[in-house]
């Protein structure tokens, strides 16, 4: 078992934006090492979303960001013998891999165009609280609301 927490490494922020989450999903996008690759998808969808939509794209993805964040989830404990779904807060950097993972994730699951249109597309609809990840966040915020009864056992 781990002794203690591994210090936090410090992550440049992107080149072209400047945003340090960019940078942060632009790590989760990245497969098999290949950076270089998941810059310039990145920066294609970026600049697909400006072309459709007209605005700049990280603002969109920024918009997409704070929609898709869960604000409560559900975390098990165990109480005597029984396991209990109790509601919690969502810490803001646990907030923000969430929203990461269900993006990429209802992106990936899109089918038929490449991967900077299906991410555009899924931004876009993030943005505008419609899409898969946002049914996502949805269904986390409909399990902590019905199990509201066991938020007396909080951690």
């Amino acid at each position: 078992m781990r002794r203690g927490k591994p210090e936090e490494r410090p992550l440049a922020p992107d080149m072209r934006y400047n945003s340090l989450s960019l940078s942060i999903f632009i790590q989760h996008v990245m497969l098999s090492g290949k950076r270089s690759l998941a810059y310039r998808l990145m920066y294609q969808t970026l600049d697909l979303i400006q072309e459709k939509t007209g605005k700049p794209g990280i603002e969109i993805y920024e918009q997409a960001m704070k929609n898709v964040g869960p604000a409560m989830e559900v975390r098990p404990r165990r109480v005597g013998g029984a396991t209990y779904q109790v509601p919690m807060e969502v810490s803001s950097a646990r907030r923000a891999a969430l929203s990461i993972r269900w993006i990429l994730t209802a992106a990936r699951a899109r089918s038929g165009k490449s991967f900077p249109e299906n991410l555009a597309a899924e931004l876009m609809d993030a943005a505008t609280n419609q899409g898969a990840a946002i049914r996502k966040r949805e269904e986390t915020h409909k399990m902590a609301e019905a199990n509201r009864a066991f938020s007396h056992y909080r951690m």
